[in-house]
């Protein structure tokens, strides 16, 4: 099976330009944002409650803490919360909140906002997006390969990639990698 694509700075712009010019467009905002600014699966993403992301006094957490129910691995795991993406997470929760309740899911579904996305429904929908925003290859799996691949470039070391992934093992992190040929022709000019 082919790896999903990694988006560039360009491509991101794209999907989010044509996110917003959609209905739903801070929530699909949100979530596309959690898999690429956080590295987050959709099934991490498609789990989360309002309880999870927020603070007692209603802000955005630094931090949210993914207990083994919410992962693949079923693994606890803390993910870390960038400011651009907290502040688009408190921009969705200022709009969305009020109406639900700590427990909710936090990001609601057209069919009932009460249960929210499946990571199989997240998971179409987020397909849906890149393939309205033209974007061919690219899966609900290409924000968190994006994330990790963009980090690695910008020289983070890969036990730090691996961790902040969720993985038990780098060789699992390493998969996530894409080497472009322009990095790879300028590696060689470092020798």
């Amino acid at each position: 099976m082919a790896q999903a694509r990694a988006l560039n700075t360009v491509e991101m712009e794209q999907v989010l330009a044509h996110v917003n010019a959609g209905r739903h467009a801070h929530r699909n905002r949100c979530f596309i944002l959690l898999t690429h600014l956080a590295g987050m699966r959709v099934g991490e993403v498609a789990s989360l409650r309002w309880v999870d992301v927020l603070t007692a006094d209603g802000h955005i957490k630094e931090e949210i803490r993914l207990l083994p129910e919410m992962t693949k691995g079923k693994h606890a795991r803390t993910v870390f919360v960038s400011t651009r993406l907290r502040e688009e997470l408190q921009r969705y929760a200022d709009i969305y909140r009020r109406s639900a309740t700590l427990e909710c899911p936090l990001f609601y579904s057209q069919k009932d906002a009460r249960k929210g996305f499946t990571a199989n429904s997240l998971t179409q929908t987020i397909a849906k997006l890149y393939r309205g925003a033209g974007l061919d290859g690219a899966t609900s799996h290409s924000g968190r390969r994006s994330f990790l691949t963009n980090l690695a470039n910008k020289g983070t070391a890969i036990h730090l990639l691996r961790t902040l992934a969720g993985h038990r093992s780098i060789s699992t992190t390493a998969t996530y990698l894409y080497s472009s040929p322009t990095q790879l022709k300028a590696a060689v000019e470092l020798a």
